[in-house]
């Protein structure tokens, strides 16, 4: 039998795997999108075959997708930290850093050593341009928190560099958040009105933006009011009594309408909605979110995702390292000659070894450092009294 602690550990799996394959679907339009930037999908042959609307949806969701991420990054944080501390007031500011660290660091530094060879040794597509950015600079941008910031000063950067924008607004919401939890040890409810004022900020401080294209998709507070949606929809399930599976159902539903929304028609809504659109994504994400983690589609998952929740899982590790797939693939495809009538045979390579690239760096990387970083710093905070109850990342 499952003792009380591995029980609950199982209804966490199970209730995450709807979260995997959100994480999943959206790790492989960013793929699909940095790929079709270079191979425009919807002038490959399968228009012949599928509407334009499904392949710019497949091809050009990729900021939209990241967007998902950091709802979802809030969602998971927080609702870890509920289950770990009971409460947010009673989180373990040092023992959060400690898995925060151990989960980020390792891969975020080979990749950065990877990133500076590249430069120092002038790998086509991955050489900084001295002429707006340096190679010391980007370091210090990635390791200062505000990559995003630099790029919006400065223009973008090669793109095995420019996916750390998002890191670097993540790693500052983690920075952040066990301060920020502070306020709940006079109760959660005084975290709800700062946390709505961000979250429905998101159309407005967007908007305020237009002036710089890079600034406006990058900036700070738009991310941040996506990850505020995150964070309240774990506090809603935290603070909700059980109601069935009706409510769950109803709030997934409705999650997906707008989710499918944006993606597939995000023109039309533009149009008629503007900044709201991402506002519409962001809460549809969430809805989502909530009927996961609500147990809603636990048991009925559909067949043949376990390899897309394998790519949620390993989101991050495919996220920091796709890049290195996509640009051999260009290659390949202009030197076959470039046609773009064939170029989406490109895609399903593409993809499968961005996901075999993850894995491998998930297995030999992520999980080696995780375990040998948290044993040592639980040794180090189990000295001052303060131990990680777990090592398990």
């Amino acid at each position: 039998m499952l003792g009380p602690v591995a029980a609950a550990g199982n209804e966490v799996s199970e209730r995450n795997s709807g979260i995997d394959i959100l994480r999943g679907l959206s790790i492989l339009l960013v793929v699909m999108h940095h790929t079709s930037l270079r191979i425009p999908l919807q002038r490959t042959e399968l228009a012949a075959f599928l509407p334009q609307r499904i392949l710019l949806a497949l091809g050009y969701n990729g900021y939209e997708a990241v967007f998902v991420f950091f709802v979802i990054s809030g969602f998971l944080i927080t609702g870890n930290a509920l289950r770990r501390w009971s409460s947010l007031g009673g989180i373990d500011r040092r023992a959060f850093y400690a898995r925060r660290f151990a989960r980020i660091a390792p891969c975020l530094v080979l990749l950065l050593a990877v990133l500076s060879l590249f430069d120092l040794v002038r790998v086509p597509e991955f050489v900084i341009d001295p002429a707006r950015q340096s190679l010391g600079r980007a370091l210090l941008s990635v390791f200062g928190l505000h990559l995003n910031w630099y790029e919006g000063h400065t223009g973008y950067l090669p793109a095995g560099w420019d996916v750390l924008w998002s890191l670097s607004i993540e790693e500052l919401f983690y920075v952040g958040f066990p301060f920020a939890c502070l306020l709940a040890r006079r109760g959660t409810v005084v975290l709800v009105a700062p946390l709505l004022i961000l979250a429905f900020s998101l159309p407005a401080t967007r908007g305020m933006l237009s002036t710089n294209e890079i600034w406006q998709e990058k900036a700070y507070l738009p991310a941040m009011a996506a990850i505020a949606t995150g964070v309240l929809a774990a506090l809603w399930i935290g603070s909700s009594p059980q109601t069935g599976q009706r409510l769950p159902a109803a709030l997934g539903l409705l999650g997906i309408a707008c989710i499918g929304a944006v993606l597939l028609a995000e023109d039309l809504l533009w149009k008629d909605l503007g900044e709201v659109t991402m506002l519409v994504l962001t809460i549809g994400t969430a809805l989502l979110a909530v009927a996961f983690g609500s147990g809603w589609g636990a048991a009925r998952l559909p067949a043949g995702t376990g390899w897309l929740r394998s790519c949620g899982r390993l989101s991050y590790e495919i996220y920091l390292s796709h890049m290195f797939v996509v640009w051999p693939a260009i290659w390949l495809f202009r030197w076959s000659g470039g046609s773009l009538r064939h170029g989406w045979l490109f895609f399903p390579p593409t993809v499968a070894l961005a996901w075999a690239l993850g894995w491998a760096i998930e297995r030999i990387v992520s999980k080696r450092a995780n375990r040998w970083l948290l044993r040592r710093l639980n040794a180090e905070l189990a000295g001052a009294g303060n131990p990680i109850e777990r090592v398990d990342g």
